[in-house]
């Protein structure tokens, strides 16, 4: 069975908006390498929908992009992309499909068929998804920034703590640090 990785990016104040942080080829690299060991996307249709207005039209060489945007944006073309949603069915970006039935359900078993494990980058599904018990391992790159402002991560959505080991934590040389945890309990 896969491991279900919560993947996000988050400012020391908690901030996970998404206009926030640093977009550099140094970020962008980090998630590129994150994506090459994952074997799935997974994402609620919010996001999903934001992601599919932009990366394609950059993976075709509509959009001008430097390199490591551009390589991200061709490794996120060829990946496998799941997505939860009660609202939509279609999903036309290459490689895009539905969840269906029970999300628990759907999810465990998208984990058994992914031996390469599924990264998750939504945060309002991984609130749910922590709440059902199926995040496995956190990858959270914070920022060095204050924003003041909101969302925040999980924005009071779980119903109990979570106690995390710690697994790695590496600074980069734009000041972010890239963080591993795993569910201790």
């Amino acid at each position: 069975m896969g491991r279900l990785t919560f993947s996000y990016n988050v400012t020391l104040d908690g901030c996970v908006d998404h206009q926030e942080g640093i977009t550099d080829d140094e970020t962008h690299a980090h998630y590129t390498r994150l994506l090459d060991e994952s074997g799935a996307m997974l994402w609620g249709r919010t996001t999903y929908e934001l992601m599919e207005s932009y990366w394609p039209l950059v993976a075709r060489g509509e959009v001008e992009a430097p390199t490591a945007i551009r390589e991200w944006a061709l490794t996120l073309e060829d990946k496998p992309k799941y997505v939860a949603s009660a609202t939509r069915s279609d999903f036309p970006w290459n490689n895009s499909h539905l969840l269906d039935g029970d999300l628990g359900a759907a999810v465990r078993e998208l984990k058994d068929q992914t031996p390469d494990g599924v990264l998750l980058g939504s945060g309002k599904l991984a609130a749910a998804l922590d709440r059902l018990d199926l995040v496995d391992d956190y990858r959270f790159l914070v920022h060095p920034m204050i924003t003041g402002h909101g969302p925040t991560l999980y924005g009071g959505l779980l119903d109990s703590s979570r106690r995390l080991e710690l697994i790695s934590a590496e600074p980069m040389r734009n000041g972010a640090i890239s963080v591993h945890y795993r569910r201790a309990d």
